[in-house]
């Protein structure tokens, strides 16, 4: 008898995907929907969402943002631009976002979400915006998943050279 051939698992699937950023409460809230609805790029927050199992619709969304995004003193520490704590997180999502969501690769790892969350446990947690923030996180986290670097970059720029998908549709 000859041993079966084993398939080959399908590669997880990463993506990168765009929020609005959360803010306080009041004209603070409203300036970052607004922001978000126009589509400027620096009033979005950026997240790495992986799909496991292409046969199931679920995602796993890993980002990383301030420990309370919604306090008044991390708004005043992000027009400063002083260090706050920050906090990585790790979710469940049903599906993977229809919406500003690009397929950026395939994670070369046979184990994802143990790669990311080795990632993630070495993540400095001081938030400073502009400095280490959920940008440099994203971008951390798909250059060790997939190997492409600054993919924030390349979409902001329309580059497509490694990445499935155009730029961002409100970009250019």
């Amino acid at each position: 008898m000859t041993p079966a051939a084993s398939t080959p698992a399908c590669p997880t699937a990463v993506y990168v995907a765009a929020v609005p950023l959360r803010a306080p409460k009041g004209p603070a809230q409203l300036l970052m929907s607004a922001g978000y609805s126009l589509g400027l790029w620096d009033l979005q927050h950026f997240m790495v969402v992986l799909r496991p199992d292409q046969a199931r619709a679920h995602a796993l969304v890993f980002d990383f943002q301030p420990m309370d995004p919604e306090d008044v003193g991390a708004a005043l520490a992000v027009l400063s631009r002083s260090e706050i704590p920050g906090v990585v997180r790790r979710r469940t999502l049903r599906r993977v976002p229809e919406r500003r969501c690009w397929l950026v690769g395939h994670c070369r790892d046979g184990d994802a979400v143990g790669a990311a969350d080795r990632f993630s446990e070495r993540w400095p947690t001081g938030l400073v915006v502009g400095e280490h923030d959920c940008r440099d996180y994203t971008n951390g986290l798909v250059e060790a998943l997939t190997g492409e670097k600054r993919v924030l970059d390349a979409l902001r720029s329309g580059a497509t050279t490694g990445i499935s998908g155009a730029a961002p549709p409100w970009y250019g």
